[in-house]
């Protein structure tokens, strides 16, 4: 029996011995690496915000070419050699040709003279420039990085997840375009709130990429479920606005029922107006009444819920930086739904139009920096609350 218990302690002393040694090669390779990737640190950074701040400036070009009229002045995709606008008058002459052929031009701009038809042309190519540009200043740092072994695992991962929604943004937007150069005198409205959520997604996803980045570890209070749920449901319901807003203008619905707070009469409108497309959920986006009122409707929910949530950060003791987040959010939507209201009443101006656009980036923003500072500090609490002291039952 003695004998026995030797072996047996040998043999525990040995596999000790083995998890000792893998623990510290294991700790050896994170080391290095983490010393390989922290000079980069700073310049990741630096080159993701570059990337986000392009995405926002070529969302509102985007907006000012929806508003202008503009997106169907080009009326090819050519990636490589469309980085060049016509550089003589016979290419000029090539290109308004080429728009005379489609049915905005023949329904709506007929008589277009060409110094007209130039105005609109460099709106389009501009938004396809940006495109370009911020498809360079991604590709080419990244490729870098990659090189120089500057991510982690989980960064590398996330990293390739935005490139490749880079490059699928890149074929909705021709199929966007597409959609107005036949039958319609106008993109489908489908198709432009697919090209706008793409956009903000891979927008919001950089965003989370650098708070997540950024963020210093260090000891935070523990905050109830509710809180982050509330945080993500506003994320969330934030996208579905974004969406209802790209429908709006898609549909030029804020250029009709142009009276706050009453829509067609009334708060709520008569369900024989909202609903009189068969079947019935094709009002929830080609109805233009129904399309407004549900934008409406969105931002009173979404102002509300941000309302509730600041108060229970506060109420929770939930700490400065998710009490001081939740409160810049609500202000932030305050002022996105009077930038709203002022739109509509004034029947869409473009500067009001893109100052709306450019505070919903802001919205969207700090809905996403929210979101993940207190679904992390969820994660990391509830971990701490599995690390019970010795002999505590479970």
């Amino acid at each position: 029996m003695a004998g026995c218990a030797r072996e047996g302690a040998d043999y525990k002393g040995r596999a000790n011995s083995i998890k000792r040694a893998f623990r510290a090669s294991q700790d050896g390779f994170m080391t290095a690496s983490s010393a390989q990737q922290a000079p980069h640190a700073g310049a990741v950074r630096w080159w993701l915000i570059v990337v986000a701040a392009l995405i926002a400036v070529m969302v509102l070009v985007g907006g000012a070419t929806r508003l202008t009229e503009s997106g169907l002045s080009i009326v090819e995709w050519k990636p490589v050699t469309g980085t060049l606008p016509p550089l003589n008058e016979a290419q000029w002459a090539q290109a308004f040709e080429g728009y005379k052929a489609i049915p905005q031009y023949r329904e709506l701009n007929a008589g277009m003279s060409l110094a007209e038809f130039k105005t609109i042309f460099w709106w389009e190519w501009s938004h396809r420039l940006l495109g370009r540009l911020i498809g360079a200043v991604y590709l080419l740092p990244f490729l870098y990085f990659l090189w120089r072994g500057a991510f982690g695992a989980e960064l590398k991962r996330r990293l390739w997840m935005i490139f490749a929604l880079g490059a699928l943004q890149g074929t909705v937007g021709w199929w966007m375009v597409a959609s107005g150069l036949s039958q319609r005198t106008e993109v489908s409205q489908y198709r432009l709130a697919t090209h706008l959520m793409l956009a903000l997604i891979i927008f919001a996803s950089i965003v989370w990429t650098l708070r997540r980045m950024t963020a210093r570890p260090r000891p935070q209070p523990v905050v109830p479920g509710r809180l982050k749920l509330s945080a993500v449901a506003l994320l969330a319901l934030t996208f579905v606005q974004l969406y209802f807003g790209a429908l709006v203008a898609g549909l030029r619905a804020g250029r009709v029922y142009n009276t706050w707070p009453e829509i067609d009469g009334a708060f709520i409108p008569s369900a024989a107006r909202l609903w009189f497309e068969e079947p019935w959920w094709r009002n929830l986006f080609d109805n233009t009444l129904t399309v407004q009122f549900e934008h409406r409707m969105t931002a009173y929910a979404l102002l509300i819920l941000a309302v509730l949530h600041a108060i229970d950060a506060m109420r929770s003791r939930a700490g400065a930086a998710v009490t001081g987040g939740a409160w810049s959010l609500v202000a932030a939507i305050t002022l996105q739904a009077a930038l709203g209201i002022l739109t509509l009443l004034h029947q869409v101006p473009i500067d009001l139009a893109l100052a709306h656009q450019a505070v919903a980036i802001v919205v969207l923003t700090l809905a996403v920096l929210q979101a993940e500072r207190l679904v992390a500090r969820r994660v990391e609490d509830d971990r701490q609350k599995l690390v019970l002291p010795l002999g505590q039952p479970g």
